[in-house]
């Protein structure tokens, strides 16, 4: 039996004779990789040759950061794993922040990263750099190819990884071995890796099971593992039988559909009182698909509102992530909807009925009007030109309910946060806790690729604008119809807050001035529009959308209406003891 199913593994995957560079690409087809993005290099020109072929789209950027956080995008709206390739040595370490941030986002990627060629490493030549060594610690492995018979093999090995730990591998390969004459198999994915997992322990879903079924006020936490496994659906017939409340994680403000009666909005920063407020009171917590990051579980709006006390379920397809920040009365490594299905059915036999708690349902309505409410009051109050919040909730008003939505890091991305909802999966992509600024732009960008029939928009702040807007050329040379929200405060305004609050006004730094974006755009191709007052946001939104172009769109925004600091958690009023800093110490001033 055995020696029947080698012989018919090797009649339907027979050794084909072909070049290295056939190999990869071939592999890549077989991922059903579509685009791969990066900037024209000799190390890998070989490959790069066979791409129109193939049916590749190569998306040529103008910096290497982009197109990690392209890839990035493209895999969080379509679930493929993003490609991305550089030219060795400063192309690749171009790379680094972007592969950063989705190695913390749990976004499969692989970087196809050519080093120097096998009789040169080691000698400092031309455009060297140990590419292993500087990515070991952002991806979840780096892979090496030895020897041009294993470069399938290698490559095959990343995407598996890629998949398995959610995040990006390093596929690192001498230059010189995209050349000469191999043969390989050309595997199909499901020969080589899996992609369903199960629900995990079933002894742990039985106590989620006990827990739930005796809570008092379970609240349910919705996170991007929810949205990855195409598992909301699932979260909602728990929120339904539990008449649960259900949060949105920090930044996946499209984990659970904002217009359900049990949604209360995202927790993290410059996130939803209401969701703060009801999971304050949780006595059990079930955590579907997220890690509970430290960062995006902190007091917010001074409100301290992760409870201490309540039994928490926290279900992770990564054993690493379980119990990492709070600890766990039931840990499950299991998928998201595989689990929140199984706990549903078991659920279903233990109380057949619903929970039909109206009081609660009452409960959650009046925080979220009040919310809501207040959102609008601190929107409509006056700025100069505009205010910030109103800003954003012109534009939300506006935009159809398809519309994908990126973020990027910064005062008025952040403060979107909370105007920032819906109804739909893969909508939401933001910057998630690397917090890199130039993430949104390009990251729009590679969204648009993955769907390119919906309204893509970018939020973004001005500051975070002067590294991205080289990117608009991209656009309009691929035909990419995204738009630029750039608020402009003039001003690095997270950070200027810090100053406001903590150093008495000094501002080093955090004042910038910049072009006139508008007209740059229009210089580069795209249509660009100059904003300054509220009512003319939602207009020039809807003309946009139905010209179908890249565009930018430069609201000027009041510089001094900020959001609380980031990091107020880690800063503290300024001490000094030199005499000749003494009139900046904070017992000085304050008097």
């Amino acid at each position: 039996m055995v020696n029947q199913q080698a012989e018919v593994k090797k009649a339907t995957n027979p050794k084909v004779k072909m070049t290295p560079s056939e190999a990869i690409v071939e592999t890549l087809v077989k991922e059903n990789v579509k685009e791969v993005y990066g900037i024209v290099g000799s190390a890998f020109m070989d490959m790069l040759d066979l791409f129109p072929t193939a049916g590749i789209r190569f998306i040529p950027v103008r910096h290497e950061q982009s197109a990690g956080h392209m890839a990035d995008a493209y895999e969080r709206v379509t679930g493929t794993a993003g490609v991305i390739v550089g030219q060795n040595g400063p192309g690749i370490t171009n790379m680094v922040t972007s592969v950063a941030a989705a190695n913390q986002a749990h976004s499969p990627m692989v970087v196809i990263s050519p080093s120097a060629g096998t009789g040169s490493i080691g000698l400092d030549g031309f455009q060297e750099a140990n590419q292993v060594s500087i990515f070991e610690d952002i991806t979840k492995e780096t892979v090496r190819v030895t020897h041009k018979n294993r470069v399938a093999d290698c490559l095959r090995t990343a995407f598996r990884i890629a998949y398995a730990e959610r995040g990006p591998v390093l596929y690192d390969i001498p230059r010189d071995l995209f050349y000469g004459e191999m043969e390989d198999y050309i595997l199909e994915p499901n020969q080589y890796r899996a992609d369903k997992r199960g629900y995990g322990d079933p002894t742990a879903i039985e106590r989620a099971v006990a827990l739930l079924k005796d809570a008092k006020n379970p609240v349910i936490i919705s996170g991007r593992g929810s949205v990855d496994a195409d598992g909301v659906d699932s979260v909602v017939k728990l929120a339904e039988h539990l008449t649960a409340p259900a949060a949105c994680a920090y930044m996946h403000n499209d984990a659970f559909p904002a217009d359900h009666p049990l949604a209360v909005g995202p927790i993290g920063y410059m996130g939803s009182k209401a969701a703060m407020h009801t999971l304050k009171q949780a006595d059990v917590v079930l955590a579907i698909g997220t890690r509970l990051s430290q960062f995006g579980t902190l007091p917010c709006y001074d409100i301290d509102y992760f409870p201490k006390n309540a039994k928490i379920i926290q279900v992770d397809i990564n054993p690493r992530q379980i119990g990492r920040t709070h600890p766990v009365e039931v840990g499950i490594i299991g998928d998201a909807k595989a689990a929140s299905d199984e706990i549903y059915r078991q659920l279903q036999s233990a109380t057949p009925s619903p929970a039909k708690n109206s009081q609660r349902l009452t409960e959650v309505s009046k925080l979220k009007e009040e919310w809501d409410q207040e959102l609008v009051d601190l929107a409509m109050e006056d700025g100069n030109p505009i205010n910030p919040r109103r800003a954003l909730l012109e534009l939300t008003k506006v935009l159809p309910e398809n519309t994908i939505i990126s973020s990027d890091i910064g005062n008025v991305s952040s403060t979107a946060n909370a105007y920032l909802k819906f109804n739909q999966t893969r909508r939401h992509i933001a910057a998630l806790t690397f917090g890199n600024t130039g993430f949104s732009y390009p990251a729009a960008i590679g969204a648009q690729l993955a769907e390119p029939d919906a309204p893509v928009v970018a939020i973004v702040g001005d500051g975070a604008w002067g590294m991205s807007l080289h990117e608009v050329s991209t656009a309009v040379e691929q035909n990419i119809p995204v738009i630029a929200c750039v608020f402009n405060n003039r001003s690095w305004a997270a950070e200027k807050k810090n100053q406001v609050d903590y150093y008495d006004d000094r501002y080093v730094g955090s004042n910038i001035e910049g072009p006139d974006f508008a007209e740059v755009a229009k210089s580069m191709g795209a249509l660009g529009y100059t904003i300054d007052k509220a009512e003319d946001i939602g207009p020039i939104v809807k003309e946009v959308l139905q010209q179908r172009k890249p565009a930018v769109l430069n609201i000027y925004v009041d510089g001094t209406q900020l959001a609380p600091p980031f990091r107020k958690d880690a800063l503290h009023m300024p001490i000094r003891l030199l005499d000749k800093y003494k009139h900046l110490d904070y017992n000085e001033w304050k008097k």
